[in-house]
């Protein structure tokens, strides 16, 4: 009789518990159909009440942080979204699963990069790296420092831009120091990077080391983007030696 029991006792607890989950998913999406309305403060609200609702750190909570830092973006309010986002970045300790924590990441990386504000970037790529590297995500870490580097770029923060590169270079190196053969992707982004602020600088020494670099590294499927930049910049060094042949080989790939 105590063992029918304790086995009732244990089924009612799980049914309990999902059906707190089956409340939560509903709550996160009915927040969600207010996006759809005028008032963006209600959607907030109620991402809010999801959290209010976890009796420990989920999934639902997950979604729901990643909803909210949109939110407040969209509103202004860069002191909260990045409390939220913090809160959210805690989330991906043990909360929710490596790939789920990415691809929230990630898509948060691309909405916010459409900012033009550089101390708002700056403060977001920071601290998305410093929960990166203690997660040991690598794909993810390079990713965010390729878009740090990017806004130093644009901000003409070539000494900014020096720090990033080392360490961009570092991750696509073996133990030993030679270049990791299985990196090459990566790598001829660092050198797209890297091309254009000697180009801004007009560095042509170090533009020739690059480009031929560039060429030498195989194991590689690039952007076309990446490959454009490499190639225009041996297009133009190759005009201005008058490689007339070479050129227009390189402007063909661009």
């Amino acid at each position: 009789m105590d063992d029918d029991m304790e086995d009732y006792g244990f089924e009612y607890s799980d049914e309990e518990q999902e059906e707190e989950d089956v409340d939560i998913e509903n709550q996160y999406y009915n927040s969600k159909g207010m996006l759809e309305g005028d008032d963006p403060r209600e959607a907030l609200d109620g991402f809010r009440q999801v959290l209010q609702m976890e009796q420990e750190k989920g999934e639902w909570g997950f979604k729901a942080l990643k909803q909210i830092v949109k939110l407040l973006y969209k509103m202004g309010d860069r002191q909260k979204m990045m409390d939220a986002y913090r809160q959210m970045l805690d989330y991906t300790d043990s909360a929710v699963t490596r790939n789920a924590s990415e691809k929230k990441i990630n898509s948060l990386l691309d909405f916010v990069s459409a900012s033009s504000d550089l101390d708002l970037l700056q403060e977001f790529y920071e601290t998305t790296l410093r929960a990166l590297e203690k997660a040991r995500n690598d794909r993810l870490w390079f990713k965010t420092q390729l878009k740090l580097v990017n806004l130093w770029f644009k901000a003409k923060e070539y000494n900014r831009m020096q720090k990033i590169l080392k360490d961009l270079h570092r991750s696509c190196q073996r133990e030993d120091g030679s270049e990791d053969l299985k990196k090459g992707t990566q790598l001829l982004e660092v050198y797209a990077v890297e091309i254009q602020m000697y180009t801004e600088q007009r560095n042509n020494k170090k533009l020739k080391q690059l480009y031929h670099k560039a060429l030498g590294v195989k194991s590689a499927i690039p952007h076309p983007r990446i490959l454009g930049i490499i190639r225009e910049c041996g297009g133009k060094m190759n005009m201005h030696d008058q490689l007339w042949s070479d050129a227009a080989t390189d402007f063909f790939e661009v």
